[in-house]
């Protein structure tokens, strides 16, 4: 059996895949990859039946060993890919014979990059999923020099070269969203500065969440709300003010007021947001509302 070996990691390098959905009654939340369809066209790529586990890599900075040939692509935040030194291309897939060493530099734009291996990373299942959640403590630890990642078998053909790099955000990235179930918490001048307002990704971003920075948002309920079911997308309004956005790695639960849900396709977008690029909320109500 083929395998990778870590020889470099970055600040945070993870194996991901589809997650583990449907356990939310056992406190369990989906988790998976945090930008979906760069996971996704990457394992297209490399001919992957959907869900084989990759890597998700936060700002790069991994050098990964090949042990026997492997079929690689390279997708998300686009960072320099060399195998043994030589440029290789994003979005395409890559032959890599035993030996060779690949190395993916910093992205010179958004947070992640995922790597997909064809027949995927044969590392231990936990409640179904090799999908690693750093913050409830399952999977596997986050990557470190000397880990050895099994590869697993596939004659399945690669794709085609295609498919874009994320690209940097040419200004205020538009965040689809419903107003509620708990928009009566706040204000109708906060809710109206909720919509109106460009917020900026805040220093406090990873996988739970990114807390946004802009003019803070009042209560019109002074009590505490008892702690309700949160789903990806979910815009909580805590006390500071400073709206906070749960995506993949998100609670089951919470306790302050979800004012509002960002659709579900946005949060991939979101996910690759750096502190200081900006989102606006397009908000509406939901439609059997009238």
């Amino acid at each position: 059996m083929s395998e990778l070996v870590v020889r470099r990691t970055g600040p945070l390098a993870l194996v991901q895949d589809r997650g583990r959905p449907g356990l939310g009654r056992l406190g369990v939340g989906t988790g998976g990859a945090a930008d979906r369809p760069s996971y996704e066209l990457a394992g297209r790529l490399v001919g992957n039946e959907g869900g084989a586990a990759g890597l998700e890599l936060l700002l790069g900075g991994t050098a990964l060993e090949a042990v026997g040939e492997v079929v690689l692509a390279v997708t998300g935040a686009p960072a320099c890919v060399t195998v043994d030194g030589r440029a290789a291309p994003l979005c395409a897939p890559l032959r890599v014979t035993s030996g060779s060493r690949v190395e993916i530099g910093t992205p010179v734009a958004g947070l992640r990059t995922y790597v997909a291996v064809r027949g995927g990373l044969r590392t231990r299942t936990v409640l179904g999923s090799r999908s690693v959640a750093p913050s409830g403590g399952l999977g596997l630890h986050p990557l470190a020099e000397g880990d050895r990642l099994p590869v697993g078998r596939s004659d399945a053909p690669v794709g085609e070269p295609g498919g874009s790099p994320v690209g940097p955000p040419l200004g205020p990235v538009d965040l689809p969203a419903t107003i509620g179930p708990r928009d009566d918490w706040l204000t109708e001048d906060s809710l109206a500065v909720l919509g109106d307002a460009v917020w900026q990704v805040g220093a406090e971003a990873d996988r739970v969440g990114v807390r946004l920075t802009g003019p803070p948002l009042s209560r019109a309920r002074a009590e505490e709300l008892a702690s309700e079911g949160i789903v990806r997308g979910a815009v909580q309004v805590p006390p500071s003010g400073q709206p906070l956005i749960f995506l993949a790695d998100h609670p089951t639960t919470g306790g302050y007021p979800v004012v509002a849900v960002v659709d579900d396709a946005a949060t991939d977008r979101l996910a690759q947001l750096r502190p200081g690029e900006q989102v606006r909320f397009v908000l509406r109500r939901a439609s059997w509302l009238g």
